[in-house]
């Protein structure tokens, strides 16, 4: 399991910012700059969709964001990519249904922070059994971040998977903002994960701290 403990987690999970490239209007480096001067608790590099960076290009800009992060004491996820996460020692690596099995990241990540993301009481329980930190719930509202994002499950996903014994930290994703964050707190989720609420918006910082009084 991770070097870091649940308690810990359950902290870092309350203003987590997701964001790559294709999400900023303004330079990369510059947004996440703002979002931790607005507050967030962890960062994660997700680079994907139409005109993402590949390559030494898209480990260029993670290096850099890597440093910015390291920078600030904010802990660094890499999103579905182990060979980067393992490059740069980031602090973890977030994966989804259709990435990669979270027993072999497990395996290869070593003690960094594993997320997966879920969608059914089935798919929680085997990532808890593959050695899964924390899970990530979602779309819980309409999204325009994510290309491939499932149907809408609302909040009623949160309170079903405590219901039915889910214990280790949850962060809800999808169409969050600062008008509904706290709902999906008050759900049974120790925190929220945002792209485009932070990343596209045109004052970074001051979304950042509006979202994080609403967690607070």
């Amino acid at each position: 399991m991770t070097k870091f403990q649940r308690n810990e987690i359950e902290e870092l999970l309350q203003l987590y910012f997701i964001m790559g490239s294709t999400n900023c209007k303004k330079d990369p480096e510059y947004v996440l700059q703002q979002a931790i001067e607005g507050g967030i608790t962890l960062f994660q590099f997700r680079e994907k969709g139409p005109g993402a960076l590949e390559g030494r290009e898209k480990a260029r800009l993670a290096q850099k964001l890597f440093r910015v992060c390291k920078d600030a004491g904010i802990p660094f996820i890499v999103n579905d990519d182990v060979g980067l996460a393992v490059e740069l020692d980031a602090d973890g690596i977030h994966v989804g249904q259709e990435d990669l099995a979270a027993n072999f990241v497990r395996e290869r990540a070593g003690d960094k922070i594993l997320g997966v993301s879920a969608h059914t009481i089935e798919e929680a329980n085997k990532a808890i059994r593959d050695g899964a930190d924390y899970l990530g719930l979602g779309p819980i509202y309409p999204t325009i971040s994510k290309d491939d994002a499932r149907a809408v499950s609302g909040l009623a996903i949160i309170d079903n998977f405590r219901k039915n014994g889910i214990t280790i930290p949850i962060v809800g994703i999808g169409g969050i903002t600062a008008a509904n964050a706290r709902d999906v707190i008050q759900a049974g989720a120790n925190g929220v994960s945002l792209i485009s609420a932070i990343a596209a918006a045109d004052d970074v910082k001051k979304a950042s701290s509006e979202l994080k009084r609403a967690v607070m």
